[in-house]
């Protein structure tokens, strides 16, 4: 099945653990998934709580560039927040191929308005790169809109 824009994923093996070599999960959101080219995915974090602005919820200052997603529920109990740092595109086949072996699972929707801004966030945000940046604004302008951006826009 092909990357689901505004989805969150857990990858089960993202990385491994330097000091023991296991591998750990991490989750992410897919910000642009094109018919043709790779994924547009940013992490998802908790971690520096104490360091990351809540409000307001687009941060590109040093030294945690995020978007504050809140308390999403489970699996993700924790405030979380998007990570504007930079990550690679995903490759769409790895990607389709890994969640056809179990290894990526979806997990939830962002409601429409958040994502609208998370994406936002993300496009304008120091380490997307020009490529990232239209993808995302292409797939942003493709989203219907929300009641609140079809109030706006009259």
């Amino acid at each position: 099945m092909p990357a689901r824009i505004g989805h969150i994923y857990r990858d089960d093996a993202f990385y491994a653990d330097p000091s023991t070599g296991e591998l750990k999960q991490k989750y992410f959101l897919v910000l642009a998934a094109p018919r043709r080219g790779d994924v547009v995915a940013r992490l998802l974090t908790s971690r520096y709580a104490n360091l990351r602005p809540e409000n307001p919820p687009c941060f590109h200052g040093d030294p945690y560039p995020g978007y504050y997603l809140g308390v999403l529920g489970e699996p993700l109990g924790a405030k979380s927040w998007l990570d504007l740092r930079p990550l690679d595109d995903l490759d769409r086949w790895d990607f389709a191929r890994h969640e056809e072996s179990g290894r990526l699972h979806e997990i939830m929707a962002l409601p429409a308005a958040q994502l609208r801004d998370a994406m936002e966030c993300t496009a304008g945000a120091d380490d997307t790169t020009r490529a990232q940046e239209q993808l995302i604004r292409d797939e942003l302008a493709a989203l219907p809109p929300t009641s609140a951006t079809a109030t706006i826009r009259r």
